[in-house]
């Protein structure tokens, strides 16, 4: 019998195998726009528990499940079609395989019988997906989908983790078979090699300033309660990149913030000064090491889950390679059981001036009235009005650069930026998954007028869902980000101005609410009532970027209190 006539008693459909295997893994969501190479598998997924998030464009899926993912350790899913619709996923999903997002995308395909030929929208999309993933495969075999789909999870949540993806064929979906899910198993990770250990602790013990330096691994894994541990038992000051916030609570006297500007800002010079940098979770797309080690000075130690990169201005004395917790734990427990009596290794005191007049810095401009706004002041009252555990993202221009400064986190997760891949359109599709994710907690994106508009017809998604995301512009009409590098490079920039639409009108039109800031007093009561919104909200914020300038002139000027 043909298998395409095939009747129920013949087995399973491959598209409902395909169902279940996701639900095996615990796929609570899929964010996706389907075609009709997808249609099996969308029918089959009408008889399950997983809820499909129906988008606007393929690329807000993509990041939608990259944030997702962040958030929840677990594989977000994103589901496209073929061609065009596969393509429209690329952005979002290199953006989450470089900034170590767990996603696995479910993209469709034609019928095997004619991939070998010219076809309607044929391309190879596996070759395609293979630079920005992990594992990228197509089922040729409808019986290895349990396989299949069991090492995409596999993978795409082990550390460090990234980006999987499953192609599925139009006629493979519709065959049937016998196969049933794999049972899903969880691998524990590695502990460090004890000489390793043994090499960090030697070099901490020898150091006279050493210091910790936390990426973006710091906050997975439970490993920042460990990376706080280490901190005050050996009374080292930390600071982190600007995808290492929260690590550390900023409220912990152990926190010397962000740093990440190119520029002699405060942790800057206070990098200068280090002879040890204890690494945690790092990867150098963060902010390269030839800002902090320029003079390659420094005996780094490397604590992560994979060895290394290879870099001549990341010289690694000792690479402590394991789970990043259970790593941090055995140097703790290694200078507990032999060097107790020497424990706190430094004064954490000595690092309160420095500390102080960073925070100082942080409040600088929170009493001033001009308008536009300054971006230290927007920053300032957004800090004051959003909790501890509050999510706020951060799209890509020049906003992320004064968010990633002045916006200090108190916990894990609560900062989102992209910031290895740097994809602007990142934030409004990002807050969507971001509620999703964590529906308890209020939600704020921060773009520009640029990186907004690149997806903004996802407020529509926001919409319909009726999800209390909060959206707030930073209005100067320019891409503002690349005209502050052009002028610090050149001493003047190419014109990069534009035109924007009415934002309190754009909003209405979507069916939500939006406010445009008139003065700088507005912007609390905005935020409080944007929250109290049923659906998503608009806060449009002209702002002073002459500020930019400003900021990389004060930056050559500063001296540290070290």
């Amino acid at each position: 019998m043909d298998d395409a006539k095939a009747t129920p008693a013949a087995g399973t459909k491959a598209a409902e195998l395909f169902v279940r295997c996701l639900e095996a893994e615990g796929v609570e969501l899929i964010f996706g726009l389907p075609g009709e190479e997808n249609a099996d598998l969308m029918i089959a997924l009408l008889d399950s528990k997983i809820r499909f998030i129906l988008v606007r464009h393929e690329q807000a899926a993509a990041f939608m499940a990259d944030v997702y993912g962040r958030l929840t350790g677990r594989a977000g899913v994103c589901l496209a079609t073929l061609g065009p619709g596969a393509t429209n996923l690329v952005t979002g999903l290199a953006d989450a395989n470089m900034d170590r997002s767990p996603v696995v995308a479910i993209i469709g395909q034609g019928s095997t019988r004619r991939l070998h030929k010219e076809s309607h929208q044929n391309m190879d999309t596996i070759a395609m997906m293979r630079p920005i993933s992990k594992w990228a495969q197509s089922i040729i075999d409808a019986d290895a989908i349990p396989e299949i789909l069991r090492k995409a999870f596999k993978l795409a949540e082990a550390e460090k983790p990234g980006v999987c993806v499953v192609e599925l064929p139009e006629d493979i979906a519709k065959q049937r078979l016998a196969a049933v899910p794999m049972a899903v198993t969880k691998t524990r990770r590695p502990a460090a090699d004890a000489q390793a250990v043994e090499q960090a602790v030697a070099i901490l013990l020898a150091a006279k300033n050493p210091v910790i330096l936390a990426g973006n691994g710091a906050l997975r894994k439970r490993a920042a309660a460990q990376l706080r541990e280490l901190a005050h038992r050996c009374g080292l000051p930390v600071f982190n990149t600007f995808m290492g916030k929260g690590a550390l609570a900023r409220s912990d006297p152990h926190n010397l913030f962000t740093i990440g500007l190119q520029a002699r800002d405060y942790g800057n010079q206070a990098m200068e000064v280090a002879d040890a940098v204890l690494v945690v979770g790092y990867d150098l797309v963060e902010y390269s090491p030839q800002f902090w080690n320029a003079k390659r000075d420094k005996q780094i130690i490397h604590v992560d889950f994979l060895p290394a990169e290879v870099d001549q201005d990341y010289p690694v004395a000792a690479d402590v390679v394991g789970d990043i917790a259970a790593s941090l734990a055995q140097i703790s427990a290694l200078l507990a059981k032999d060097h107790a009596n020497r424990l706190p290794l430094h004064d954490i005191g000595r690092w309160q001036p420095l500390r102080e007049q960073i925070a100082a810095d942080h409040g600088c401009e929170r009493a001033d009235a001009s308008f536009p706004m300054k971006p230290q002041k927007v920053l300032w009252d957004v800090r004051e009005f959003l909790r501890d555990d509050d999510i706020l993202l951060s799209d890509v221009g020049a906003h992320k650069m004064w968010i990633g400064r002045y916006y200090p986190a108190e916990t894990p997760n609560s900062v989102l930026i992209s910031n290895g891949f740097c994809s602007m359109g990142f934030a409004l599709p990002g807050a969507i998954g971001a509620k999703f994710a964590a529906p308890e907690k209020r939600v704020l994106a921060i773009c520009g007028d640029a990186g907004f508009l690149m997806n903004v017809q996802d407020l529509e998604t926001a919409v319909r869902y009726r999800l209390n995301i909060v959206v707030m512009i930073w209005v100067d009409g320019s891409y503002g980000l690349i005209e502050w590098k052009q002028q610090n490079e050149f001493g003047k920039h190419f014109p990069l101005g534009f035109g924007n639409p009415d934002f309190e009108l754009l909003a209405q039109s979507f069916g939500c609410w939006g406010r445009t800031l008139t003065t700088a007093s507005q912007l609390p009561g905005a935020l409080e009532e944007a929250f109290r919104q049923p659906g998503p909200a608009l806060i449009a914020v002209p702002v002073d970027y002459r500020e930019n300038v400003k900021l990389t002139e004060r930056m050559g000027r500063l001296v540290a209190k070290i």
